[in-house]
C-alpha cells in the first residue's frame, strides 16, 4: 500500500501539506484554519471578508505557522476558481480543501422563504462547494496526485428541518455530490468526505438563537452530551478525515453531533 508517510508519530497531522479552507474567516472555518497550520499545514484560507481572514492569518503567523488568504465569494465561479488557482500559483501544489463556506438562511416555514434567499442560499450551500471540488479536483491532479477534501454538511441535512428547510436541503444534496465524487475520484487516490456538525457555537448558531430565542438551549436539551459544540471540535474531525489517518475513508458523512441523531 503506497500511502504519504508524513504523518508519522510526533509528526503533525497534516505536516507537509498545502490545505485550502473556504468560509475560514470565522467560526469552524477559522478554527480549522488554526488547527491544521498547527498539525504542520501551510493553510491558504479564502472567505468574502478580508478583514476576518487577515485576523485569522495574522493569529497564525503569530503562533509559528504558515498561512495566506485570499478574497472568495463561493456565489461567484471565477473567484472560486481563482482562490484555488492562488493556492497552487503560492505553494506550487494542492494537498487538502475543507469546504467549510456556507451561508444561512431566516428561520422558519418554507412557504416564507423569499425566492431571493432560496437562491442565495444554494447558490452558496451547493454550487459554491460544486465549483470548488470541481476545482480543487484538477489542481491536485496536476500537482500532487493525491489528496483529500472534506465539505462541511450538518445534522439538518439528515432529517427534515422544517427551521431551516432551504439550508438543509442543500446540505442533503451536499452529502449526495459528496459521495458521488469520492466514487468518481476515488480511483485517482482523492478521498472525498464530509462532516455533519450538530449544534456549534458559530456566528450563524448565535445569530439564529437571536431571531428565535431559545434555540441553542432547545437543540442542547436533544443532545445526549448536553451541550454544544466548540468550533475546534469540528475541526479535529476534518483535520483527521483530511490526513492520512483516515486513508481508507472515502464517501462518508461523519456526524460530530454530540449524539444528536444516535
Amino acid at each position: 500500500m503506497d500511502i504519504n508517510t508524513s504523518n508519522a508519530v510526533g509528526a503533525g497531522l497534516l505536516a507537509g501539506k498545502v490545505a485550502l479552507v473556504t468560509g475560514a474567516g470565522r467560526g469552524i472555518g477559522a478554527a480549522s484554519a488554526r488547527l491544521f497550520a498547527r498539525e504542520g499545514a501551510r493553510v491558504v484560507l479564502a472567505s468574502r471578508t478580508e478583514a476576518q481572514l487577515k485576523g485569522v492569518v495574522e493569529g497564525i503567523r503569530a503562533s509559528g505557522g504558515v498561512a495566506d488568504y485570499v478574497v472568495c465569494d463561493l456565489a461567484d465561479s471565477e473567484s472560486v476558481r481563482g482562490a484555488v488557482r492562488q493556492v497552487v500559483e503560492s505553494y506550487g501544489q494542492l494537498d487538502v480543501a475543507f469546504n467549510n463556506g456556507a451561508t444561512g438562511q431566516p428561520p422558519g416555514p418554507m412557504d416564507e422563504l423569499s425566492e431571493d434567499d432560496f437562491d442565495r442560499v444554494c447558490a452558496v450551500n451547493l454550487k459554491g462547494p460544486w465549483l470548488a471540488m470541481n476545482a480543487e479536483v484538477a489542481a491536485i491532479r496536476a500537482t500532487s496526485k493525491r489528496g483529500a477534501i472534506v465539505n462541511t454538511s450538518s445534522v439538518g441535512s439528515l432529517l427534515a428541518n422544517p427551521a431551516l428547510p432551504a439550508y438543509g436541503a442543500t446540505k442533503r444534496a451536499l452529502n449526495s455530490l459528496t459521495a458521488s465524487a469520492a466514487v468518481t475520484y476515488g480511483p485517482e487516490n482523492i478521498r472525498v468526505n464530509a462532516v455533519a456538525p450538530g449544534t456549534t457555537l458559530t456566528e450563524m448558531l448565535r445569530e439564529w438563537d437571536a431571531e428565535s430565542p431559545g434555540t441553542i438551549d432547545k437543540l442542547n436539551s436533544q443532545t445526549p452530551l448536553g451541550r454544544a459544540a466548540d468550533p475546534e471540535e469540528i475541526a479535529q474531525a476534518a483535520a483527521w478525515l483530511l490526513s492520512d489517518r483516515a486513508s481508507y475513508v472515502t464517501g462518508t458523512v461523519l456526524r460530530v453531533d454530540g449524539g444528536m441523531w444516535a
